[in-house]
Formats: C-alpha cells, sequence, structure tokens
C-alpha cells in the first residue's frame, strides 16, 4: 500500500511570514487602502489569495479586492525577482523529508501557494525532486475545501487510511477531515495547537523529530 504524507508549504515547511506581510502591505498600499494589522494577515495564510482578501477586507467592493489580489501578486513577484524574498524552511526540515521520502514514503505538497511560488521555493531549497505532486490554489478549489489533497491521493494511487496530511492551520486540518485522512498538526506556524486540536488534529508536533514520529505511527 503506497504511504503518503502531504504537506502545507507555508508555515509548515518554509516559514514566508515576512515575505506574505510585506507583499500585503504593499497591495493595500497600491490601492490607497489602510493595510491589516499583521496579526489578521497570520489568520489567513493557507486560504487561496481571493478568498484571503474577502476576509482581511470584507467591506472593499469586488473590484477593489480583486485589485489587491494583483497588487499582491506583482508585490510578490517583484521581491522574488530581486532576490529580497526569503522563505527559509524550518530547521530540521530538508533532513526530515529526504528521510522519509528515503524510507519509502511518498510526498506530496497541498498549498495555498500559486504554481509559480511554490515551484520557486522547493527548487530554491533543492527540494523539488522529493515530491511526487504537487497542487496549489491556481488549479483547486481553495482549503479547507478537500479538493487538492484528493487529487493529491489520486495522482499517486494512494488511498485515505494510508494517507496523512501535515500542516499549521484549520484550514489544512479541516480540508483532512473532510477527506478523510489523518490530519497533523505543527505548532510553528499561524494556528495556536489548541485550534489545530479542536479542528481534528490527532496531534500537534512541537518539533521535526516530533513529527516525523507522528507521521511515521
Amino acid at each position: 500500500m503506497i504511504r503518503l504524507a502531504v504537506f502545507d508549504c507555508d508555515g509548515t515547511l518554509s516559514d514566508g511570514q515576512a515575505g506574505v506581510v510585506n507583499a500585503m502591505n504593499a497591495a493595500f498600499a497600491e490601492i490607497g487602502a489602510p493595510a491589516p494589522h499583521h496579526s489578521q494577515v497570520r489568520r489567513i495564510v493557507g486560504l487561496s489569495l481571493p478568498q484571503a482578501i474577502a476576509h482581511l477586507a470584507p467591506d472593499l467592493p469586488e473590484d477593489r479586492q480583486l485589485d489587491v489580489v494583483e497588487a499582491y501578486k506583482a508585490s510578490f513577484r517583484r521581491a522574488r525577482e530581486d532576490g529580497s524574498l526569503r522563505e527559509p524552511l524550518f530547521e530540521g526540515m530538508a533532513e526530515m523529508l529526504r528521510r522519509l521520502h528515503g524510507e519509502g514514503w511518498t510526498l506530496a505538497v497541498a498549498t495555498g501557494k500559486s504554481d509559480r511560488g511554490l515551484a520557486s521555493t522547493l527548487a530554491v531549497h533543492g527540494l523539488a525532486d522529493l515530491f511526487a505532486t504537487t497542487h496549489t490554489a491556481d488549479r483547486h478549489p481553495s482549503k479547507p475545501n478537500p479538493a487538492m489533497l484528493q487529487a493529491a491521493m489520486a495522482a499517486v494511487l494512494a488511498e485515505p487510511q494510508a494517507t496523512c496530511m501535515i500542516g499549521d492551520t484549520v484550514f489544512d486540518i479541516e480540508m483532512a477531515v473532510a477527506a478523510n485522512v489523518r490530519a497533523i498538526g505543527v505548532s510553528w506556524g499561524y494556528h495556536e495547537p489548541e485550534e489545530l486540536l479542536a479542528a481534528g488534529a490527532v496531534a500537534v508536533a512541537d518539533t521535526i523529530p516530533e513529527l516525523e514520529k507522528l507521521v511515521n505511527e
């Protein structure tokens, strides 16, 4: 039976908080609207961008929300191209992924990032060859809709009972629950451990070794 471990990206594999907050500030500034507080921005990481903006600025007309979406994409792209974007992996993550891969786990990503953004992150850290399939907000409904997780399983012929989803937000956990997949939370991301457990996580890891043990249970 294929064992599939599906990872969220931002807040789980890598720490992209500064890049997200900076791009969001620039996007709201471009349309002349006040930027949301960084604590609010943290709460929406993991959602697809249109849904995230709708949560952050529900009073903006829809066309202005779309302007923010496009401005955010442009700001993020500029930061990536000029080398100012920093999305470091959490310490020990790369080594754990390589161990899991070497032990026969099939690895996948399900993220609210764009195809381009995910490809760049994986390439920068030399991880692209570890993942059998990747699924992003460009091709699927926003989390917590289970579509991208179901697509990951279908792509490698994995069954829900042999699949786990690893993420740092309630959106990841709710997606896993909706897909009947074991949900594992991590405490180093954007939502609190208590929230992840309440949403249906079987456990929340505080360290990479803890996470590796939970995946292998």
